[in-house]
């Protein structure tokens, strides 16, 4: 491509927000001072230079000049179409802007360089192909406008630089795209940018054109909807007339099915007078759409459905056994209720005081024990519909009670749409995770459950959206949760509490064998008899590979060593049936996680050194077994004081003041060397320290940890215990007791101290996990430590572990 440079002195002619570009023409009105300047300068220069008159065409923006220009030639001065002066002027060709300069007139002159390339001949194939793209979208643009007159004069243009300055007539371009194009030198780059700029408008074009399309199509479906609708109410108007009926629309459909439901009186006065309203209202009006939801919802509930109760109490009570081991507790609840809800129907007691005999559980309990599952065994035992709500992370009031029906897209709450859902007055409710429910500024969904859940008030609940009273007090409300403490106590109040607190190692054996195992089998794809799992392996599994109170993990591990035979057999690598015993399991899904304290190295255990007691506590999980280690500062460092580490409550770090001030005033009655803990600091550590722990029943265990620390007396380690201590060195009450209990039995633990105000707490206990714990109820710290401590071995002088 090659590109030439010609030096010119022209008198400058600013176009404000205007470009012109070569080869374009255009009249310029001479009333402008600048511009009458600048011809004038032009034509007098041209006096003695021969030619028409040359002038330089600058666009100005805000008051500044572009670089570049284009060299004018001045083709006629006269009249313009409205009678005012102007000028015709030519665009020629680029001109580079330099310094200014002196020349006559008033006008600014300027010296320039006129910047001229050309394109070889012929054209290469990628600049012939981008000449040809630009004539057919500027042709498809033109066509559009209607300028088929202008249409050859694109077609025949054949310079490369002519045509992409024929842009310049485009009126879509801005100014600053004109300048643009104007300061682009090399033809082939601006007709490749004179490409782009049309392309993108006519993307814009087609756009706005479907946009409008489509809002004049729906404008028009509307107008013919809103034609057609009046006509058919013309046509219906004529047809009640000829038939001598009243104007009743299909207010009459909705009347007739009022009428016609079985519906309570005051449910049917209720849907009455919204009959009425939606006679008096018109098509266009929202209140009408509202009713006829309403109507809609009322007529589905099943006012008056009740599903027959299996009165059958030893059926029932063998369906409970069948479907979940263990559990006692909560079916000995049902089947008591089953028996008096049969002694009221025979005495025709069914309706006492406007209520019926529904009831009111809270199954409380870790995750894993069954809770859910329960409530559709209890549905199956009772002969009832089964409906689950799901409470877990609702915060909306609304989602309780229903949303009021002047909202958009109102709806009755959960408890409606279950009772719907149903298909019955009496269903089994669980009301699940209701220790999850929040609450924030729409409301809270707890304080919408007091009335849905108070037996007393449930036969006349009343839904936000329904408005008209609802009985639920023949429905079975089961409500589960992990933690006792998250339920509101006004909550708590209304329910029955029953306590789900773990499983035995026995029953986690008799509930993988009977139910986990063979429903794990068929998901895996293998028949009973290809697999065989031993009692001694499930016994493994449940006591060294998974230590929670539940049975989910237990069931994990079983569909893992399921899925593991399972892949062996399909490479070829073990042959079926197998038979997997309690030797295997290392080998198919690694070591155990779980091995209890008392089976590892007397060396490697956690109470091997003076000062670690090993404790009970209650988690979101069911009962776990707690470590407390103590360490004394070496009395060189001057760290006196107690300090307390692992993410603990304020109520467990006063428990270790107690612990620590009993110590200080009874250590004489005692023989421990507590003249020790005036200069030297006391470090109190529990292990597992991300995990938040609080409440009093560490109390002991931390008395006893500092005993071994100062006596140099090792704590036994088959002892575990629990209690709150108290300054005197009492052992008060502490919570939990059954489920702590259970976490020491899978532990390993055969020793267990627990409070003498908790020994009726051990009727809880399953008599299998008695049978194997040495239980201790006591009174005072002092028998806590004469039961825990290890005796001194040949009254040497105690070590005392000094913190690093």
């Amino acid at each position: 491509m090659a590109s030439t440079s010609t030096p010119l002195t022209l008198p400058v002619l600013p176009l404000d927000d205007e470009v012109v570009l070569p080869g374009m023409v255009v009249p310029l009105d001479l009333n402008d001072a600048d511009v009458r300047a600048a011809v004038e300068a032009a034509q007098a220069a041209a006096r003695s230079e021969p030619g028409k008159p040359k002038v330089l065409l600058v666009p100005r923006i805000d008051g500044t000049y572009a670089s570049t220009g284009v060299l004018g030639t001045v083709e006629q001065v006269g009249r313009l179409a409205d009678g005012d002066p102007g000028a015709l002027i030519r665009g020629r060709g680029r001109v580079k802007i330099g310094a200014g300069t002196t020349g006559p007139g008033a006008a600014l002159w300027v010296e320039g360089t006129k910047v001229e390339q050309t394109v070889p001949e012929p054209l290469p194939g990628h600049v012939a192909e981008l000449v040809k793209e630009y004539k057919a979208l500027a042709t498809a643009w033109l066509r559009k406008r209607g300028a088929w007159q202008v249409v050859d004069r694109v077609q025949a243009i054949d310079d490369v630089s002519a045509l992409a300055d024929n842009s310049g007539y485009s009126p879509f371009l801005t100014t600053e795209q004109k300048v643009e194009l104007l300061e682009t030198a090399d033809p082939v780059a601006r007709l490749k940018l004179a490409t782009q700029q049309l392309r993108d408008h006519l993307a814009e074009q087609d756009v706005a054109e479907t946009i409008a399309k489509d809002v004049q199509e729906g404008v028009d479906k509307q107008q013919r909807e809103f034609l057609l609708r009046r006509q058919l109410e013309a046509v219906r108007k004529e047809l009640r007339e000829i038939n001598g009926e009243q104007d009743g629309e299909e207010s009459d459909d909705y009347r007739a099915r009022v009428e016609a439901a079985d519906l309570p009186e005051k449910v049917r006065e209720a849907a009455l007078k919204e009959v009425d309203k939606l006679e008096r209202s018109s098509d266009q009006s929202p209140e009408g759409s509202w009713i006829r939801t309403w109507l809609d919802t009322v007529l589905e509930l099943p006012w008056n459905e009740r599903t027959e109760d299996a009165y059958d109490i030893q059926g029932a009570k063998a369906v409970l056994d069948a479907e979940h081991a263990g559990l006692e507790d909560v079916k000995a609840r049902i089947t008591e209720y089953l028996a008096v809800r049969k002694r009221r129907s025979d005495r025709g007691l069914g309706v006492i005081g406007g209520r019926r005999g529904g009831a009111v559980l809270a199954l409380v309990g870790p995750p894993g024990v069954g809770k859910t599952s329960l409530g559709e065994s209890v549905a199956h035992a009772m002969g009832r519909k089964f409906v689950r709500v799901a409470l877990g992370g609702v915060r909306d009031e609304a989602e309780i009670r229903g949303h009021r029906r002047t909202y958009v897209g109102a709806l009755p709450g959960r408890i409606v749409r279950a009772i719907k859902e149903a298909g019955s007055m009496n269903p089994v409710v669980l009301l699940d995770e209701i220790d999850k429910v929040g609450s924030d500024f729409r409301g809270d969904p707890a304080a919408a459950l007091l009335e849905v859940l108070d037996p007393a008030q449930n036969h006349t609940f009343r839904d936000h959206y329904l408005e008209v009273e609802l009985d639920l007090s023949d429905v079975v409300f089961l409500a589960t949760a992990n933690v006792l403490e998250a339920i509101p106590e006004a909550l708590l109040d209304r329910m029955e509490l029953v306590r789900l607190d773990g499983y035995t190692e026995d029953e986690k054996v008799v509930i993988a064998r009977d139910h986990l195992l063979p429903r794990q089998l068929e998901r895996a794809g293998i028949d009973k008899d290809e697999v065989t799992l031993e009692e001694s392996a499930l016994r493994k599994l449940a006591g060294e590979y998974t230590r929670e109170a539940g049975v989910r993990t237990l069931e994990r591990s079983i569909a893992r060593l399921l899925r593991k035979v399972a892949a062996q057999h399909e490479l070829g690598e073990r042959e079926l049936p197998f038979t997997i015993g309690a030797d295997d399991l290392r080998a198919l899904i690694g070591a155990p996680h779980h091995v209890p304290e008392s089976a590892q190295d007397p060396a490697e255990r956690r109470t091997a050194v003076p000062g670690v007691a090993t404790g009970l506590a209650v988690t979101g999980a069911g009962g776990d077994v707690l470590y407390v280690e103590a360490s004394l500062a070496d009395p060189e460092t001057g760290a006196a004081g107690l300090t307390l580490t692992g993410q603990l409550g304020d109520v467990m770090k006063e428990s270790a003041q107690i612990a620590l001030s009993f110590l200080r005033s009874h250590g004489a009655e005692l023989e421990l060397p507590v003249a020790d803990l005036k200069d030297r600091g006391v470090h109190i550590h529990f292990p597992a320290g991300a995990v938040p722990k609080d409440g009093p029943s560490a109390g002991v265990t931390m008395t006893t940890a500092l005993a071994s620390l100062l006596s140099g007396r090792l704590v036994r380690t088959d002892v575990a215990m629990t209690g709150e201590v108290s300054l005197t060195g009492r052992v008060l009450p502490i919570g939990g007791v059954k489920q702590k209990l259970l976490a020491a039995h899978r532990a390993g633990v055969t020793t267990v101290i627990i409070p003498k105000r908790n020994e009726a707490d051990l009727d809880d206990v399953p008599a299998e996990v008695l049978d194997k714990l040495d239980v201790h109820a006591v009174t005072d710290v002092r028998q806590v430590l004469e039961l825990a401590l290890s005796p001194a071995v040949n009254g040497a002088a105690p070590e005392v572990p000094v913190a690093a």
